[in-house]
C-alpha cells in the first residue's frame, strides 16, 4: 500500500517534470492575442520570455503585461522574414539571459489577396466581378501568406534553435492550425501555408532527434480572438453569422476556444512532461477534427 509519504514524493515527481521556473523562451507574434496569452501564462511559471513581434508597441506592451504580473520579459522588434533581424534578436535575448531554451513560432496570419470569397466555384460566374474566385487569387498574396507562415517559422528557426543544439537541449513548438488538417474553405493560400508548417514540424524533429531539441506543434481550432469576432459575430445585430453558427455545430464541446485552452498543451509540449514526445502536431480545437456527420 502506498504511504502518504510515498504518494507526496510521486506527486513531487511529476510535478517537477512540469516545472519550467528560469528557462528562456523566445516567442515571435507575441504582440497577438494567442501567444500574448502565452507569454504572460509562461512568465508566470518562472520562465523568462522574450516577446517578439513587428509590432514594437504590442510587443512591448505584452512584455510590461508579463512584468506586471510577477514574470520577467522583454519586447523586441522582430520582422520574422528578415533573417539579419533575427539573428540580432537571438543574439540580444542571449546576451541577456543565455541562449534561449524553448522558441514558440507564433507570428503567422493570413492575406484576403489569398482567399475567395465563395466556398464553391460557380462556372456560370454567378456573383459577377464582385466574387473572387479561385482564378481571381494574387499570387503576391498567395506568396505573402506563405512568406509570413511558413518562411516566418523556419527562419526564426534558423536562427534560433542554433543555440538549442550546442546546448543539446531545447523545445521548439511551431503554431499550425486547424485548417492544416482539414482545409478551411475560402481560405486557400493559409490552409496550404499551414499544413507546410505541420509537415516542416514533423521533417525538423526528425532531423533534430540525435540533438536533445524536440520539435512540435500546436493546431488551434476557432478561437475567439479579436480579428475572428469580426468575421464571425455580425457587427449590427451581435449574433453568430451563418458561418460561425456552423463552426459551433462542427465543435463537439461547442463554443470557440480562448487563449487560456492554448496554455496547459504548450506547458507539456515545451516541459520533460513530453520529453518522448517529438514531431507531433496536437489539435486544440475542441474537437472539431474528430467530428464528422
Amino acid at each position: 500500500m502506498m504511504t502518504d509519504r510515498n504518494a507526496h514524493s510521486m506527486e513531487l515527481a511529476i510535478l517537477q517534470r512540469f516545472d519550467l521556473d528560469g528557462k528562456v523562451a523566445a516567442l515571435t507574434g507575441g504582440g497577438g492575442e494567442l501567444c500574448g496569452a502565452m507569454a504572460i501564462a509562461l512568465g508566470g511559471v518562472g520562465v523568462k520570455v522574450a516577446v517578439l513581434d513587428i509590432d514594437l508597441g504590442k510587443a512591448g506592451a505584452r512584455a510590461q503585461s508579463v512584468i506586471q504580473s510577477g514574470g520577467t520579459a522583454t519586447a523586441l522588434q522582430c520582422d520574422v522574414l528578415d533573417p539579419v533581424r533575427l539573428r540580432e534578436c537571438c543574439k540580444e535575448v542571449s546576451h541577456l539571459w543565455g541562449a534561449p531554451d524553448f522558441l514558440i513560432n507564433g507570428a503567422g496570419g493570413n492575406d484576403p489577396r489569398g482567399s475567395t470569397s465563395v466556398e464553391f466555384h460557380d462556372p456560370a460566374g454567378a456573383g459577377g466581378p464582385a466574387v473572387q474566385s479561385f482564378f481571381d487569387l494574387d499570387p503576391a498574396g498567395v506568396r505573402q501568406v506563405f512568406d509570413l507562415n511558413f518562411m516566418g517559422t523556419f527562419l526564426t528557426t534558423q536562427a534560433f534553435a542554433a543555440g538549442m543544439v550546442a546546448k543539446g537541449k531545447g523545445a521548439i513548438v511551431n503554431i499550425s492550425s486547424m485548417s492544416a488538417f482539414l482545409p478551411l474553405t475560402k481560405v486557400a493560400a493559409y490552409s496550404a501555408a499551414k499544413a507546410a508548417v505541420s509537415n516542416f514540424t514533423k521533417w525538423l524533429a526528425v532531423h533534430f532527434s540525435q540533438t536533445g531539441v524536440r520539435v512540435n506543434a500546436l493546431a488551434p481550432g476557432f478561437f475567439m480572438t479579436e480579428q475572428l469576432r469580426f468575421l464571425h459575430i455580425d457587427q449590427k445585430t451581435g449574433e453568430l453569422t451563418p458561418r460561425a453558427r456552423r463552426v459551433v455545430a462542427q465543435t463537439p464541446l461547442g463554443r470557440y476556444g480562448l487563449p487560456d485552452d492554448l496554455i496547459g498543451a504548450l506547458i507539456w509540449l515545451l516541459s520533460d512532461a513530453s520529453s518522448f514526445v517529438t514531431g507531433v502536431v496536437v489539435p486544440v480545437d475542441g474537437g472539431f477534427s474528430s467530428y464528422s456527420i
